[in-house]
């Protein structure tokens, strides 16, 4: 009889299967792909998912370890997904084991049952007395009998505080045979009467033909960008579009940017439907997490609204993919498996046959070009709704203008304009904390971050100066460190700077900072945002998580203080981002009948860029970059991979790089692959980070495929150089960020 052996992916980095025996006891036919085994490896064990059974392996039978145990009696992962997994791994080059453990909810990858949670109900025993002579002298134990004997469905433990019932009286019955204990899964979620639990608004042409284009193609795989300006209804586009697939049975996936996002979203969502919501983002615990997770996939969720994770929750019948704000770079995940979400969204949509929505005011590049070269459809919204105006920019020349905490006169006036009409005012600094630099006035010392190439910024709220690329933190020094004097001064702004002044600027209204400082603590982002709507005059100071699809009806003034950013970055992206930054952020203005207005500062002022997009509008700005980067050969012209280096010693990463720079010329021959050019090694933009030494080499081509036979080369050498030991590296498909 042929053995069985089973191939593996556990989590590790190392692009490989691994081999063991079957558990004891378990037949072969209980065994499928997807699977999850403990197993021994090395002094530990360890949760690998099964790839595939095989009758043969190189290791010798003997040399073989049996797995410990089979965790699963179906797979927790639907062949859709787990196709998903695959091509992900192979796509960006990741170990496989690796992939399939980001996909998994945290549970899951520690062994727990894939099965919905299963919780104890306590009842009234059958013939259970109140006049028990027992409960004489034990009032509260009488008490909790009678609030059972209400229930005769049970109650769950997880209610028992809501209804008062307290556990060691409950404990006294059970003891006394006077009330009973059973453990069954909580029933799901019942859905009464129709979808809509509010009616839907009327859609305008405009929307009603982004509808129509879409909803044709409900049942197939189609790409849809749908291109609208801030405030012109795109939510509600996507809310009727979520309606017809809930008439049709299916499930509908919103993937949003920002955590931030989501109570505002599940509230929309929450209000129009009478559906069974998830939620799933870093801000759930890991138990909401598997809860969620394990309920779309038994069809036990109508609708999932997640950040970029939670693309990988498995559906029971998908039926529609919407991802809002599609340009936005958090759809990227950083470290660990470097997947984009949008892109990753496409490829399952293309799996599963299903239409998918990218939707956004200011498109990336990449979403614009593959709509021109006519792989998406394109769909455009140009008109706000309700017949709202499009705000009116105006561009602050601040070169010769005295500053007060980055604010000008010119603006100081036009804010305390707009409070005076009864109006909100949004103040946009995309940097937090006090000042982004401390200064010794008498020797020009600047407050360094010993382990990185960077300023340390002051948090004056905190009392310390902090580091926001490693996070070291430490209090600011009460004299210079290298003359002694005692004039520190804190230079430029940030929101915590803008906020302490407009405070006094204006100390008959509110200030609300909203920046990461702020909104860490869980429920403090609600808190603004009903202080917000309640739409009193105030004034909002924050970073780009302000610029994020809100909704504030109230704010008709929109201050950007220091747009100069973007205009003189090395990163080719950097004005793209500036400039999509700058009009969602300008579309958080004269969103109801109240006319917008939007005030840019700047030192650069007449800048051609600055110009256009003010002038012109993004379309304008889109076109003109797309043509720039056709000529140099860039994205989405080309094709990237970056592959970092870091060591904790000068010059390591450099040579390590060098090394597989030669590796890759000498495959590029060898495979005949036509031009990909090899750009570096070269010191990262931000040499030194968190106390390690770093650079990186970029590859490019035109073309996809002869890049990826070079990378499937490439890596295995990579993996098994003698200097790769010694320093940490990373290979980025399609990387967004060259920092």
């Amino acid at each position: 009889m042929p053995d069985t052996i089973l191939r593996l992916a556990l989590p590790s980095p190392l692009r490989r299967l691994f081999d063991y025996r079957a558990p004891a006891g378990v037949p072969r036919s209980a065994l499928q792909p997807g699977m999850r085994l403990r197993v021994p490896f090395g002094r530990r064990e360890m949760i690998g998912v099964l790839i595939e059974v095989v009758e043969h392996s190189e290791v010798p039978l003997d040399k073989l370890k049996p797995a410990l145990e089979l965790l699963d009696r179906r797979t927790p992962l639907p062949p859709a997904l787990f196709k998903l997994c695959l091509w992900t791994a192979q796509y960006y080059q990741h170990s496989l084991g690796d992939t399939l453990s980001w996909a998994l909810p945290v549970l899951l990858r520690q062994g727990e049952p894939a099965e919905a949670r299963q919780e104890r109900f306590w009842h009234a025993a059958p013939g259970a007395d109140l006049n028990d002579p027992r409960l004489a002298r034990a009032p509260r134990q009488r008490e909790a009998l009678r609030t059972l004997a209400q229930h005769p469905h049970g109650v769950a433990h997880s209610l028992l505080s809501k209804l008062l019932l307290n556990k060691d009286s409950l404990d006294l019955l059970l003891e006394k045979g006077l009330v009973q204990v059973e453990v069954r899964r909580s029933a799901p979620l019942v859905r009464h009467g129709g979808w809509l639990a509010q009616p839907e608004l009327p859609l305008n042409a405009e929307q009603r033909a982004a509808f129509t284009a879409i909803q044709s193609g409900m049942y197939d795989f189609g790409a849809y960008l749908l291109y609208g300006v801030t405030g012109s209804g795109k939510t509600e586009v996507y809310l009727q579009l979520i309606h017809q697939c809930l008439e049709a049975g299916k499930q509908a996936l919103v993937l949003i940017p920002e955590i931030n996002l989501g109570p505002q979203t599940l509230e929309r969502f929450a209000r129009r439907f009478n559906a069974r919501i998830a939620l799933l983002h870093s801000g759930v615990n890991d138990r909401e997490r598997l809860d969620a997770w394990l309920a779309a996939r038994d069809g036990e969720a109508d609708i999932v609204i997640g950040t970029r994770s939670a693309l990988f929750t498995p559906l029971k019948n998908p039926g529609l993919i919407i991802i809002d704000e599609e340009h936005d770079a958090s759809y990227k995940q950083q470290e660990g498996l470097r997947y984009h979400a949008r892109d990753l969204a496409l490829v399952r949509a293309r799996q599963e046959n299903l239409p998918i929505v990218l939707g956004s005011a200011t498109p990336s590049l990449e979403s614009l070009h593959n709509a021109h070269a006519g792989r998406y459809a394109l769909l455009k919204l140009n008109q706000r709704a309700g017949g709202a105006q499009p705000p009116r920019f105006l561009r602050l020349d601040v070169k010769s203008l005295p500053l007060d905490s980055g604010i000008s006169g010119p603006l100081q006036q036009a804010i305390g304009q707009t409070l005076a009409a009864g109006q909100q005012v949004l103040v946009f600094l995309n940097r937090r904390g006090f000042a982004p630099t401390l200064l010794c006035h008498d020797c020009g010392w600047i407050s360094q971050c010993q382990r990185c190439d960077a300023r340390m910024t002051l948090h004056q709220r905190s009392g310390e100066l902090r580091c926001h690329h490693c996070g070291h933190a430490e209090r600011p020094p009460r004299q210079c460190p290298d003359c002694a004097k005692v004039d520190l001064r804190p230079v430029g702004a940030g929101t915590e700077r803008a906020e302490e002044r407009l405070n006094i600027l204006f100390p008959n209204f509110p200030v609300l900072r909203i920046d990461r400082d702020t909104t860490a603590r869980k429920g403090t982002m609600d808190k603004l945002f009903s202080t917000i709507t309640r739409g009193e005059p105030c004034i909002l100071v924050g970073t780009q998580m302000l610029a994020k699809g809100h909704h504030f009806p109230r704010v008709t003034l929109v201050a950007i203080l220091d747009a100069d950013g973007g205009l003189y970055s090395a990163d080719f992206r950097a004005s793209e981002r500036m400039a999509q930054l700058i009009v969602q952020v300008a579309g958080r203005a004269g969103r109801a009948e109240e006319p917008g207005k939007v005030i840019i500062q700047s030192h650069l002022a007449d800048h051609p860029l600055l110009v256009q997009l003010t002038e012109q509008g993004y379309p304008a700005f889109a076109e003109q970059a797309l043509s720039e980067r056709r000529g140099a050969g860039l994205p989405p012209f080309a094709h990237l991979a970056l592959l970092r280096a870091e060591a904790h010693k000068p010059g390591q990463a450099e040579g390590f790089l060098d090394e597989a720079c030669s590796y890759a010329e000498q495959l590029q021959q060898e495979l005949r692959l036509p031009a990909i050019e090899l750009l570096g090694p070269v010191p990262a933009p931000m040499e030194r980070r968190a106390g390690r030494h770093r650079a990186q080499l970029l590859l490019q081509s035109s073309s996809r495929v002869p890049l990826h036979k070079l990378l499937a080369a490439w890596l295995p050498i990579l993996e098994a150089m003698p200097g790769g030991r010694a320093v940490r590296w990373s290979l980025d498909i399609d990387p967004i960020d060259l920092f």
